[in-house]
């Protein structure tokens, strides 16, 4: 686990917490948010605590909680870390459904990006959706990456296949 934290415009980039389980719970649940996501839909609030355990223990990667500013309230998660089957720093994100749209994925993916940059030169960025969920390849896109094919996506349990859209691009 990190203690790093970012502030940005409207968001406070910090690590999540097992005691983020309930404001969490809120998005994994929405099967709207689910449904292009690696995880199956959330049924039980004990998944959640269970992966905030291992978000909290994992050193591949730096894990976020993404806080409004404005009210304090936990509106999304993401990761940045070393893809080094791509050679370059993946990363992923996810928020609530009513705050889809708002700019918060790209303000969020900036910022993180931005810190990889900055403390490790960071140079190539990677990063891939499900083919249907274009809104998150716009994100992608205002971050400076651009289309370069298509991959394979399946979600961890091997419920869903589909094809994926893959991207990258350069700080």
């Amino acid at each position: 686990m990190h203690d790093i934290q970012i502030s940005t415009e409207r968001l406070l980039l910090r690590p999540l917490k097992i005691a983020d389980a309930e404001d969490v719970y809120e998005w994994v649940s929405d099967e709207r948010v689910s449904r292009y996501m690696v995880y199956t839909t959330y049924t039980d609030i004990e998944q959640v605590k269970a992966w905030l355990t291992v978000v909290e223990n994992d050193t591949s990667a730096y894990n976020f909680g993404f806080e409004r500013i404005s009210d304090g309230k936990l509106i999304g998660s993401g990761d940045i870390g070393f893809n080094s089957s791509k050679g370059g720093w993946g990363f992923g994100y996810n928020f609530r459904y009513d705050c889809w749209g708002m700019g918060y994925a790209t303000e969020a993916v900036k910022a993180m990006m931005n810190y990889v940059h900055i403390n490790f030169g960071a140079q190539k960025f990677v990063s891939s959706h499900c083919e249907p969920n274009l809104a998150s390849g716009n994100v992608m896109k205002k971050c400076g990456l651009h289309f370069v094919g298509y991959g394979k996506f399946q979600k961890l349990d091997g419920s869903m296949q589909m094809r994926s859209m893959e991207y990258e691009g350069k700080m």
